[in-house]
């Protein structure tokens, strides 16, 4: 009976939150609790050729609806909204076509620009993986859209259980490779595109039905035609810019190194990201609707705000301390070096989690033109940084250039959003100093036992654990709060 509670769609922020957080944090549980046992087995070389096959992909998705999948929150009626989620299907369509013709075509100079040749007799899964996860971007819209996150949630516990399943069947019966990572991940993305059509199709058949037609899909295509005019741009400009790492240190360096950065960069972001990405869908349908009614979010966004420091300053101070000794112990001593990426990282990824949430803003008040301005300066900085610790041969030297440039880009991305949503600057910026100050006394100890004492990784790691529960208990209340409602009433 409860299962069908938690699947209802809802009208409250909190509560569609809590459901969003709950499937997420147990997919990403799932993933977290095996992988020490993956990392022992598989080499950083297969995690290097994972993470090209998926910076790839991940490239072309992000413009694999065209954006047009942003657009399905708009319209007032689900007739018409209907139709954009159809245009955003044929665009997936026409997409997958278009980087079917790619890797036929320019496969090869795609392997000689990242110089990576192992990854050829995986090219033509790229436009598979292309089309389920265009396939499951626009039905997720669809899904917010109609506020059924419960029944997102019981999708992404599916995925999770099916690719984690199978990658430990395949690792018991001796495949360890790179091929094996991508396969993995493919099927989940596979699962959950067909999981959540399953449902959607059960429950609004008959809207579908009723309402499509190719009249009504090339009117949506016109009305919203700046998603695919300029949005766009911005959008591809960002995942490029995330996927760019990967691409240069392969280009760089070796697959090794992209290995070590794409385990490093999974484990700063995922705890990070299962409330980020819960809150970024929830908070985009909400603000639409506020921005309607209202015509400002500025109240929304400083308790937003609030939450989301409270939540990640003292992981990422934590994070950049110890994680050269959390690798160590966790996933063995030959991913010591992706430990020491995290320590450079978490910074910027912190900076990332509290913008994040408000770069759909660009969106809500269609500021296309803005956020490509963005995406463009972000890019450069990164293409910059990366480039110029590839030329001295330093990898140290890329990512703390990367990290110092992301720090920047975000804040500034927060502050913009900051101001367009007519919030409380100066209101938020003492709250980032405020949590500042309450888990400064966590990184000095980390600081004292690691540089001064010269403690061993696993006490070390202890001495961090015990110091996160007493925080926990000095400020139980915050997180009773959270784990109640999220804080979020409005």
């Amino acid at each position: 009976m409860k299962f069908f509670v938690f699947s209802k769609p809802s009208d409250s922020f909190s509560g569609n939150v809590l459901k969003l957080v709950a499937g997420t944090t147990l997919a990403q549980a799932l993933g977290i609790l095996i992988s020490p046992i993956i990392t022992r087995l598989f080499a950083p070389e297969a995690y290097g050729i994972s993470a090209l096959f998926s910076s790839i992909t991940g490239i072309i998705g992000v413009i694999v609806c065209l954006r047009y999948e942003l657009a399905i929150m708009l319209p007032q009626t689900n007739e018409e909204a209907a139709n954009v989620l159809a245009v955003s299907l044929c665009s997936v369509i026409l997409i997958t076509i278009l980087s079917t013709l790619i890797v036929i075509c320019g496969g090869d100079n795609i392997l000689r620009f990242i110089k990576a040749p192992e990854l050829k007799n995986y090219l033509w899964l790229i436009p598979v993986a292309v089309f389920f996860s265009g396939v499951f971007a626009a039905l997720n819209y669809w899904n917010s859209r109609t506020r059924h996150f419960g029944r997102l949630s019981v999708v992404q516990i599916i995925s999770s259980i099916t690719t984690q399943a199978t990658k430990l069947t395949a690792e018991v019966a001796g495949f360890v490779s790179g091929g094996v990572l991508i396969g993995t991940g493919m099927l989940g993305g596979m699962v959950s595109a067909g999981a959540l059509g399953g449902y959607i199709w059960r429950d609004d058949k008959m809207l579908f039905v009723r309402h499509v037609r190719w009249r009504g899909i090339a009117a949506e295509f016109i009305r919203f035609r700046k998603f695919p005019i300029i949005d766009i741009w911005g959008g591809l400009l960002n995942s490029i810019s995330w996927q760019l790492p990967a691409l240069m240190l392969s280009s760089f360096f070796s697959l090794s190194v992209v290995g070590f950065y794409a385990l490093g960069l999974t484990v700063v972001k995922t705890p990070l990201s299962i409330i980020s990405g819960a809150l970024s869908q929830v908070f985009y349908q909400k603000v639409c609707d506020e921005k309607n009614v209202k015509g400002s979010n500025g109240k929304l966004i400083e308790n937003l705000m609030d939450k989301l420091m409270f939540i990640g300053i003292l992981p990422t101070m934590v994070l950049a301390m110890v994680g050269e000794e959390l690798f160590a112990v966790v996933f063995s001593e030959r991913w010591v070096e992706a430990g020491r990426y995290t320590q450079i990282l978490a910074p910027w990824i912190f900076f990332w989690f509290i913008s994040s949430p408000l770069s759909t803003l660009f969106s809500v008040y269609e500021r296309q033109g803005a956020a490509l301005s963005v995406h463009s300066v972000i890019f450069l900085t990164r293409l910059i940084s990366l480039y110029i610790g590839g030329i001295y041969q330093n990898i140290y030297l890329a990512l703390g250039l990367f990290s110092v440039t992301g720090i920047a880009a975000y804040a500034f991305v927060a502050a913009w959003n900051i101001r367009l949503a007519r919030a409380n600057g100066r209101r938020i910026l003492f709250t980032f100093f405020k949590y500042s100050l309450y888990s400064l006394p966590v990184f000095l100890c980390l600081f004292l036992l690691k540089y001064t004492f010269q403690f061993g990784p696993v006490a070390i790691l202890s001495s961090a654990f015990t110091m996160g529960v007493l925080y926990f208990f000095a400020f139980r209340y915050r997180y009773y709060a959270l784990m109640k409602d999220l804080g979020m009433k409005y």
